[in-house]
C-alpha cells in the first residue's frame, strides 16, 4: 500500500509494530523521529517526515494494522491571547495604493508571535477559519509601512483530484501522483473588511508569486511550477486573480476533501490557475515510466547514450537528435555549430533541437546527473565540489534575456553558472550533480546593502544551500558512499552549516573560512583559537605556476581544533554550532610569494593529525573545478555560442557541460590507468588512424596502444610536445588533439573501406567500457 507519499509493505508495518512494542511509553512525536530515521523517509530539503509519519500511522492504526498505544491526555493550557492594537482597529480605512507604500509580506514561522497575529486574522475575518492547513505549507502577514498589518494570505498542499484542474493541465493519475507537490494552493487570502483600497490585492498576489517559489525552496527544497484557488461566486468575484494572470478553468463538483460518498453537499467554486512558466503544464505530464535498469557503460553502445540515453524527451526522434549533436560537439569540442555538425540539414536540426520548449538544462541533465550517480556509488568517499562561474555574452549584445555579470550596471552582460562536479578522493571527476543557471534582474542591482535584511532564501548565496541539498539526494541513493560537500571561501554561509549538522545521516562538509567568526564563549574569535593550538602536522604541497611566479613546493603547517560557533549578531534565532576547524599555512614561503593560508571549517571530525592532513588533501582537490571550468569556456567555447537567447545557451551548455566533463576525465582517467587499452575510449578506426599518423606507417598493430599511449599522440596532435619536462598532457591539448583526430580519422575510415577493408575488424555491436 501507499500512505502519505511512502511505500509501506508487511516487513515494514511488522518492523513498526516491533518498535512499538520495545518502546510502548514513546510519544508519537519520538515514534514518529525514530520511524523516519530508521527508514530514511526525509523530504526534499533532508528533513525528517514527522508529520506525514504521524499520518501514517494513523491510517495504519484505523486499517487495523498496527497497534498504536492510545494517545495521552494533554495539559489544559491557558489560551494566549494576543493583544495587539494594530490586529484590533477596525476604523475605516481608505486611499490609494502609493499612499500605504511600502507593502511587504512578512513570512511567518510556526511559533512567532506574528504566527499568533496570522490566526486572529483569520478566525476574526476569513469565512473559513484559520485552518489547520493541508501539507506543506507557508503563511504570509501583509504589513503597511504606514497602516500595519493590512491583512494575511496562506499557500498549502494542493487538492488531490479536481476534475477541472486535472483535464486543463493534461496530466494522468500516474503522473498527477508524481508530480501534484508541484502545484501549491492559495488557501488563505484576506484584506481586512475595514480596508479599501483600489488594486491592493493583485498588487499583495504579485508580491506573493514573485516569492513564493525561492520561500518554498528555502523550506521543502524544490520549486513549485504552478498554484491554483478556489472562489466560491456567490462570495467574491476573483477580479484581483485574473489582474495577477491567474486562468479560468473551470468549476469542482461541490465535493470537500472528506467527501467520500460523493454527496456534493459544498458551494461550488471556480477553479483559477497560474503558471510561473510556459513550460509547466508540459512538465507536469511527464512520469517517470521508464524502465528503472539503468544504462551502465556495459550495455550502452558509447558514452552519448550512457550519459544521455536516459534523458526524459517527448519524442525518440529528439533523443537521437540529442545524441549526434552530443557526439559532433565532442568531436569538434572548439568548433561553432555550423562548423562542429558539418551539414547545412544537421546544423538546422540542431538549432531546432536548441529553441525545442522541451529540451530544457534541466531534462538533458538528469540523466547524466543519474550516470554520475551510478559512478558515486562505486567509491567510498567522494567529494562534491560546488563552484560559481560567469559566462560573458557582452560580444554578442543582440542575445536576449541576459544580466549583469561584473560589479557595475553598464558592465559586462551574461549568464551566471553555478555547478557541483563530483570527485574521487584521488582527483578523478565523476560527473555533475547540478547545475544552476541565471541572469540578475537588472532592477535588483544595487541593493547589496540590503542583504541582512533579507532571509537567505531571497539571496544569490542560496545557492550554495540548494546544491547541498542536490548532494544530500544522491547521499540517500548511494548510502554507502560518503559525499563530502567542498566550497571556497564564498560558501562561508552560517545556514549553510547549520543545514549540513541538521542530518547526522546525511553528506559532510568543508568549506574554506572567509569570517572570522566569534566562538559560542564569546572570549576569543576562531583565528586566535585556532593559530594557539601547537602544530600537529606537517605537509609538502605542490603548488603550480601562476603568472610570473613558478611551481614551487610549499611546506605547510597544519593545527586543528573542535570548536563552538556563535550565530552572526543578525542571526541570533539560531543556535550555535559546533564545528571542526583545521589551519594549513605555508612556512618559509620565498621573497616577494603571498604564503598559502587555509582556513577550512569542516562537519567531519578531526580527531587527531591524520585526519586533518585528509581534510587539507580534499580541498587540495578543489582546484579540480576550476580547470572543468577552463575546459568549458576555452576547449568548448561555450562563450562563443551565438545563439539569440538564454535559454538557447542554457539547452547547448547542458551539452557542452557533459563534454567538457567526458574531455577532462579523459585527462584523469589517463593518469590513473594509463595501461589499460584505448578501446575503453576509443573506437577501432579511431585509434587506427591515430597511430597510423603519428608514426608515420601505414598498417596499424595487430593490438591496440595503452590508453595513456593514445592520448599522449592526441595531445602532440593539439600540440603537446612530449619532452621530459612536460610531464602529462592536460586538458587544453587534449581538446585541441581531439578536434583534429575527427577529421583523421574520417579520412583514413574512408579510405580503408574502400581501398584496404582488411585493416578494419568485422563489424561488430561493441559495448563501451569507457571508465
Amino acid at each position: 500500500m501507499k500512505i502519505g507519499g511512502q511505500k509501506i509493505d508487511e516487513k515494514i508495518i511488522a518492523r513498526i509494530q516491533r518498535m512499538i512494542d520495545s518502546q510502548p511509553n514513546l510519544s508519537r512525536v519520538r515514534l514518529s523521529r525514530q520511524i523516519c530515521e530508521e527508514f530514511r523517509w526525509r523530504s526534499r530539503n533532508g528533513r525528517l517526515k514527522e508529520v506525514s509519519c504521524r499520518v501514517a500511522l494513523v491510517k495504519l492504526d484505523r486499517l487495523g494494522s498496527i497497534r498504536l498505544p492510545r494517545v495521552a491526555p494533554f495539559p489544559a493550557q491557558r489560551k494566549v491571547i494576543v493583544e495587539v492594537a494594530e490586529v484590533r482597529c477596525q476604523s475605516e480605512v481608505r486611499g490609494q495604493l502609493a499612499e500605504f507604500q511600502p507593502i511587504e509580506l512578512i513570512r511567518i514561522d510556526s511559533n512567532s508571535g506574528e504566527s499568533k497575529i496570522w490566526n486572529d486574522l483569520m478566525s476574526g475575518h476569513h469565512y473559513l477559519g484559520a485552518g489547520p492547513l493541508c501539507g506543506a505549507q507557508i503563511r504570509y502577514l501583509i504589513r503597511s509601512g504606514k497602516q500595519g498589518w493590512l491583512g494575511g494570505l496562506a499557500f498549502s498542499a494542493a487538492a488531490w483530484r479536481v476534475e477541472a484542474r486535472d483535464s486543463w493541465i493534461g496530466w494522468d493519475p500516474e503522473a498527477r501522483e508524481q508530480n501534484l507537490n508541484q502545484v501549491v494552493d492559495n488557501s488563505r487570502f484576506l484584506i481586512r473588511p475595514h480596508v479599501h483600497v483600489p488594486h491592493l490585492a493583485s498588487h499583495v498576489l504579485g508580491l506573493a508569486l514573485r516569492r513564493l517559489r525561492s520561500d518554498w525552496r528555502g523550506r521543502y527544497g524544490y520549486e513549485p511550477l504552478m498554484v491554483e484557488t478556489f472562489i466560491e461566486a456567490d462570495r467574491f468575484t476573483g477580479s484581483c486573480y485574473r489582474a495577477s494572470n491567474f486562468v479560468e478553468v473551470g468549476q469542482t463538483k461541490g465535493r470537500g476533501r472528506q467527501d467520500c460518498h460523493n454527496l456534493g453537499r459544498l458551494p461550488v467554486k471556480r477553479v483559477l490557475m497560474y503558471e510561473w512558466n510556459s513550460q509547466a503544464r508540459e512538465q507536469l505530464c511527464k512520469a517517470d515510466r521508464m524502465d528503472p535498469t539503468p544504462i551502465t557503460p556495459e550495455i550502452a553502445q558509447d558514452w552519448a547514450e550512457a550519459e544521455f540515453g536516459r534523458a526524459r524527451l517527448p519524442d525518440e526522434r529528439l533523443r537521437k537528435r540529442l545524441l549526434t549533436i552530443a557526439r559532433d560537439l565532442y568531436a569538434r569540442p572548439t568548433a561553432q555549430i555550423p562548423e562542429a555538425c558539418q551539414s547545412r540539414a544537421k546544423t538546422k536540426a540542431a538549432y531546432r533541437f536548441l529553441d525545442h520548449r522541451e529540451t530544457g538544462m534541466e531534462i538533458l541533465l538528469e540523466s547524466h546527473y543519474q550516470a554520475t550517480r551510478q559512478r558515486i556509488g562505486q567509491h567510498k568517499i567522494v567529494l562534491a565540489v560546488q563552484d560559481t562561474s560567469s559566462l560573458n555574452y557582452t560580444a554578442h549584445p543582440a542575445t536576449e534575456d541576459l544580466g549583469p555579470i561584473s560589479t557595475r550596471v553598464d558592465g559586462s552582460m551574461g549568464l551566471l553558472l553555478h555547478d557541483t562536479l563530483a570527485f574521487s578522493a584521488e582527483g578523478t571527476p565523476l560527473g555533475l550533480l547540478d547545475v544552476q543557471c541565471w541572469a540578475r534582474d537588472e532592477s535588483e542591482f544595487g541593493k547589496r546593502h540590503q542583504r541582512r535584511q533579507r532571509p537567505i532564501e531571497q539571496k544569490e548565496s542560496f545557492k550554495w544551500l540548494k546544491s547541498f541539498q542536490q548532494v544530500a539526494q544522491t547521499q540517500r541513493q548511494c548510502p554507502d558512499t560518503m559525499l563530502v560537500s567542498v566550497g571556497d571561501r564564498e560558501a562561508d554561509i552560517y545556514e549553510l552549516f547549520a543545514l549540513a549538522i541538521e542530518d547526522s545521516r546525511g553528506p559532510k562538509l568543508l568549506v574554506r573560512a572567509e569570517h572570522d567568526r566569534l566562538l559560542a564563549d564569546g572570549q576569543e574569535h576562531l583565528w586566535a583559537m585556532v593559530m594557539a593550538q601547537q602544530v600537529a602536522a606537517a605537509q609538502d604541497l605542490q603548488v603550480p605556476r601562476r603568472g610570473a611566479q613558478p611551481k614551487r613546493v610549499a611546506h605547510m603547517e597544519i593545527r586543528f581544533a573542535s570548536v563552538l560557533l556563535k550565530p552572526p549578531g543578525c542571526k541570533t534565532h539560531m543556535p550555535s554550532l559546533k564545528l571542526w576547524a583545521v589551519l594549513a599555512q605555508e612556512a618559509g614561503a620565498p621573497e616577494g610569494v603571498k604564503p598559502l593560508q587555509w582556513m577550512l571549517l569542516t562537519t567531519c571530525e578531526v580527531l587527531n593529525a591524520a585526519n586533518a592532513i585528509e581534510k587539507v588533501g580534499w580541498y587540495r582537490l578543489r582546484w579540480g573545478i576550476e580547470v572543468y571550468h577552463r575546459t568549458l569556456k576555452s576547449g568548448c567555447k561555450i562563450e562563443d555560442r551565438q545563439l539569440g537567447a538564454a535559454d538557447r545557451i542554457e539547452t547547448c551548455l547542458a551539452i557542452d557541460m557533459v563534454v567538457a566533463w567526458r574531455i577532462f576525465h579523459l585527462a584523469k582517467l589517463g593518469r590513473e590507468t594509463p595501461d589499460v587499452p584505448c578501446t575503453v575510449f576509443f573506437e577501432e578506426f579511431e585509434w587506427k588512424a591515430l597511430h597510423t599518423h603519428i608514426t608515420k606507417t601505414p598498417v596499424p598493430p595487430a593490438d591496440p596502444p595503452t590508453l595513456n599511449q593514445a592520448m599522449r599522440m592526441v595531445a602532440i596532435l593539439g600540440g603537446f610536445l612530449g619532452r621530459k619536462g612536460d610531464g602529462e598532457p592536460g586538458t587544453t591539448t587534449l581538446w585541441r588533439g581531439l578536434q583534429y583526430l575527427d577529421g583523421i580519422a574520417a579520412m583514413w575510415k574512408y579510405m580503408a573501406i574502400q581501398y584496404a577493408p582488411h585493416l578494419l575488424s568485422t563489424p561488430v555491436s561493441r559495448p563501451s567500457t569507457y571508465g
